[in-house]
């Protein structure tokens, strides 16, 4: 797994060994990138089960002011402190090692995040769990975009009961990115 573009570009990121972890190949990590590129540069991106910290470690190095990486196993979260040294762009990165709903309640109160991406274990539908913890927070508004990776056989009905709107769905050979915004007031 490597950085594929900007400041830190084509440096080899670290993986934890084992199961554990899911990375997102570069393959998937490009075309998702390709298409949000034009609107990375200054914005506030949140990393949930981060893993070893690719996806926010590539928005950092693409032009992200900020970057907060949400983990709670350790050793990942190690992996990604190591990758966030490696690549020079710890001073804009919060690692928090901490489940994910933890985090979220943590981090309400602060500024909202222009993207917030999830790649939690897949078939646990930990993911509407986030969805229902993120309702009410300050950390999502009008502009915040929701990115998903999860597996094909995900539905999202859910999601549109808890109040919001799929934008944009990409579909992969075995998994997906689902691209949600918060329903606006009617």
């Amino acid at each position: 797994m490597r950085v594929i573009a900007g400041k830190a570009r084509s440096l080899r990121l670290k993986t934890i060994e084992g199961m554990d972890t899911r990375p997102t190949t570069d393959r998937i990590k490009e075309t998702l990138f390709n298409m949000i590129q034009p609107f990375i540069a200054d914005s506030r991106f949140l990393d949930l089960f981060a893993g070893s910290g690719g996806i926010g470690i590539e928005a950092l190095s693409r032009g992200a002011s900020c970057c907060v990486f949400v983990e709670q196993q350790r050793k990942a979260a190690e992996c990604i402190r190591e990758n966030l040294a490696f690549t020079r762009l710890k001073d804009s990165a919060t690692l928090l090692v901490t489940d994910v709903v933890s985090a979220v309640r943590k981090l309400n109160g602060e500024e909202a995040f222009s993207w917030i991406f999830m790649d939690p274990p897949y078939g646990k539908g930990l993911e509407f769990q986030v969805l229902e913890a993120l309702q009410g927070t300050t950390l999502v508004d009008e502009e915040t975009r929701i990115i998903i990776e999860e597996s094909l056989d995900v539905t999202w009905e859910q999601a549109e009961a808890l109040g919001y709107e799929i934008i944009k769905e990409k579909k992969y050979k075995t998994n997906q990115h689902v691209f949600l915004k918060k329903r606006g007031e009617l």
